[in-house]
This record gives structure tokens, sequence and C-alpha cells, in this order.
């Protein structure tokens, strides 16, 4: 007999978890620099057309699932299509995304408390701009340092989802979610104070689509996904949490717009700084550790500002970071029955241990041979492995199977169950059905190199 299902206190604590899973290292890390990449304000416009009419959607589908089942990812799947290997094996990838991504996650999230000290301690003082740049890279070598950050990381966020649902991820969901909010706003009007601060706003705004590919709409697809917390089994699992009466069209509209304006306020927050002192906005997965130590340690406040970053650095981490470990966790207590202590605590070693490869990635301690053979380190490796293939593949998999496999009327009434905006039945049906696996498609279709939408369109 299946255990009653812990459920969320109050819809509010569900969107600040739902909120904080997404408002992750993806958003303050990632978007800026891939926006930079790809020239700014177009890249911009259709990021936030994919994010509503691609990525909000399958948002909704993840959670209309996981409230239906009433279980975790692979639950999902093997409730709703008569235990279907095929299908399991969609909720499979969730649960291996989620893991994999924890494993590097927790090495990205380990640095930033690093700088934490760092800046607290005021690193740059005395160092030239070399110098300063170049302690990311001693960090990198060091292994030894990188496992005892990642280690802290793991430790804080099994401490954090230990309690269960309702005492561990929605009340410290609450606190962070609010917290990096109000700091980033903070940041960002100190932004507003610098002399880069017009030029960053046209670079974020203003149309420019010079170093826009067609790949660039693909990438901004891909994105949305990523910073939605799509394909990792998470939205399934919160899902599972979601009481009868909670509106969930109306969640991933609220979850959808507060994702793109933390995207905005970050760009907002570390374009001007970049502008200010003549930095390219293209800086690249560095940015956060090399480039804007060097530009916080020019402005006034530079121990302030600083160490207040990397703390928010920090919570947005975190708050992706819970539901990585929880996702795993609750198949354990679903489909091996154990307590939700033992498997937080198993799979949160289990990450630990898997993720020592990539803390070490930047030495020659472990698979030195690595990078020679496979062109990139152990870490980058596994984030392209996630980010490429098992977020998408998972993504297509639950577009068809709720778009063409499930029957329509039991999911139509599952959708529309405890919402106000019933009418959004019909279009968000369209998309799942057409607009989603075609834009997915195309994705997979072009990371296989099985067509180059850069030369058909060129």
């Amino acid at each position: 007999m299946q255990k009653q299902r812990e459920h969320w206190s109050s819809q509010i604590g569900f969107i600040l978890a739902a909120a904080g899973s997404a408002i992750g290292l993806g958003t303050l890390w990632k978007f800026p620099y891939v926006t930079g990449q790809n020239g700014g304000g177009l890249f911009v416009l259709v990021y936030v057309l994919c994010t509503f009419f691609v990525a909000v959607p399958l948002f909704m589908a993840e959670l209309t699932l996981g409230r239906r089942a009433q279980r975790g990812a692979v639950g999902v799947f093997a409730s709703m299509s008569s235990n279907s290997t095929v299908w399991k094996s969609a909720g499979w990838l969730g649960v291996a995304s989620s893991f994999l991504i924890m494993t590097y996650y927790s090495v990205l999230a380990g640095w930033g408390l690093n700088y934490i000290l760092m800046s607290l301690n005021q690193f740059w003082v005395g160092k030239s701009p070399a110098e300063i740049s170049q302690t990311f890279d001693i960090l990198q070598a060091s292994g030894s340092i990188s496992m005892f950050w990642q280690a802290l990381f793991v430790a804080l966020t099994v401490g954090l989802v230990y309690p269960g649902i309702r005492h561990g991820i929605e009340y410290w969901s609450r606190f962070m979610t609010t917290g990096l909010l109000v700091i980033l706003v903070g940041l960002c009007l100190y932004s507003m104070t610098l002399e880069g601060f017009p030029q960053a706003f046209d670079f974020i705004f203003s149309l420019n689509g010079e170093k826009m590919k067609p790949s660039g709409f693909l990438e901004a697809l891909g994105l949305s996904f990523f910073t939605l917390s799509l394909g990792q089994g998470i939205m399934l699992t919160y899902g599972s949490y979601l009481r009868r009466e909670d509106d969930i069209p109306k969640t991933g509209i609220v979850v959808g717009s507060m994702i793109l304006i933390v995207a905005c306020l970050a760009s907002l927050t570390i374009f001007p700084v970049l502008f200010t002192f003549d930095q390219p906005p293209e800086s690249g997965p560095g940015l956060v550790f090399k480039a804007l130590p060097l530009l916080f340690s020019k402005l006034p406040g530079s121990l302030i500002l600083s160490t207040t970053f990397f703390t928010l650095f920090v919570f947005t981490a975190l708050t992706s970071a819970m539901p990585l470990i929880e996702v795993a966790a609750a198949n354990f207590m679903d489909l091996l029955g154990w307590s939700r202590k033992k498997s937080v605590l198993i799979v949160g070693l289990a990450a630990f241990i898997a993720g020592i490869p990539s803390a070490l990635s930047g030495t020659n301690i472990l698979f030195p041979e690595w990078e020679l053979i496979y062109g990139k380190t152990f870490f980058a490796t596994i984030d392209e492995l996630v980010s490429v293939w098992l977020i998408p593949v998972g993504g297509f998999m639950t577009v068809i199977f709720t778009g063409w496999f499930l029957d329509t009327s039991m999911l139509k009434k599952e959708f529309k169950e405890g919402s106000k905006l019933q009418w959004l039945w019909t279009p968000w049906v369209f998309f799942m059905r057409w607009v989603a696996p075609v834009a997915i498609a195309a994705i997979l279709l072009q990371m296989a190199e099985i067509v180059n939408f850069d030369k058909w369109f060129s």
C-alpha cells in the first residue's frame, strides 16, 4: 500500500520552491554569458518566446503528470503507462539528469562558497589584474580545495532536504528565494549607477541580431529548458506534492515570468560592470569567477559588493540543488520503500563521490588523459552530456507521452482541476502536440549534426 504523500502547505510555498529550483545558476551563471555570446537583444527576445510558448507548457505538463500520479519521476510514467519499460525510461532519464547535474553543480557551487571566503579576505588586495583572474585557475588546479568546498555544499543541501517537503524544501525555499530576489534587486540598483548601464540596457533590450545565428534560436530554446528545470524529473517530483486545489496553469505562468524577470535582473547587474570597464560581454563560463572579481576590485565597497554577489550565487545554487537531491531520493522512497532520511543521505553521499572526478578535472590526479581523449574536461563532458542530450531527450519523451499517449479526457480533467485559467487547455494541448515536439526535435537534430540550420539559413 502506497504511503500518504506529503504535500506543499500552500500554493505560494510551492511557487517559491519551484521558482527557487528554476532560478538557479542557469539564470545567474549561464544566461548572461550565453546572451553575450549571441549578441544580446534579439537572443533575449527569442528566449522569452521560447520560455512562454514551449518551456512553460512543458513545465505545466510535468506538474500535471506528477500531481496525477502522486509518484516520483519513474513512478509517474510507470503508473500511467501500465509499467511500460519504454516510458519508464523517460523517468529514469530525469533521475539520471538530476543526479549527474548535482555531481558537477556541487563543484561549481562549492567554488562560490570559496569566493565568499575569499571576498571577506579581500583576496584582490595587492594583486595585479592578471593575478586576480588567475586565482580561479589556481582554484581549479587545487583538487583538495575544490573537494572540500564540494563536500561542504553537498552537506548543506542534504541538511536542507533532510527534514522533508514542508519543513525542509518549502521552508528554506521561502527564505532563500525571497533573499536572493532582494539581493539581486539591490545589486541591480547599484549597477544602475555605473557608467556602463545605458550601454548594457541597450545591449540587452535592443534587437541587435548581428551575432545571432539560426542555431542561436535553438540555443535559446535549450536555455529555456535548462532555466526552468525541465527534463530533469524535478517538476514531475514537485508536482507529486501538489494538492488537488492548486492551480497548475497559473503556477506555470507565474514561475515562467519570475524566471524571465530574474534573468533580466541578472543581466542588468552583470553587463553594466563589464561595459564600465570595457570587458567583452561574451566572456564565457569563466565570467563569474574570473572577470567579475577583477571588476569588483575596482569598484567602491568592493568587499561588500563581492561578498554579496557570491552569497547570491550560493543561494541560487542551493535552491536548485535541493530538488536535484529530492528527485533521486523520492524514487528510492517510492520504489524501494526507504525512509526519507535514508534516501537523502545515500543520494547525497553518492552525489559527492560521483562528483569527485569533476572536482579534480582541473588537475592531473584522476583521468589525466581525459581531455586529450574527449576534447574537454570531465566537468565539461558531464555538463554537455546532460544539457545537450539527456534533458532534450527526456523533454521530448515527456511531450510525446503527454500530448499523444495519455487519454485526453483524463488529461483535460487533471489540467483544469483547481484552475481559474481553464481556457488555456486548448492552446496548451496544441503547443504540447505540435510546437514543443518539433522544437525539441530541431535541437536534437542540430546537436546530432544531422542538420545544420546555420548552413540552411545562411
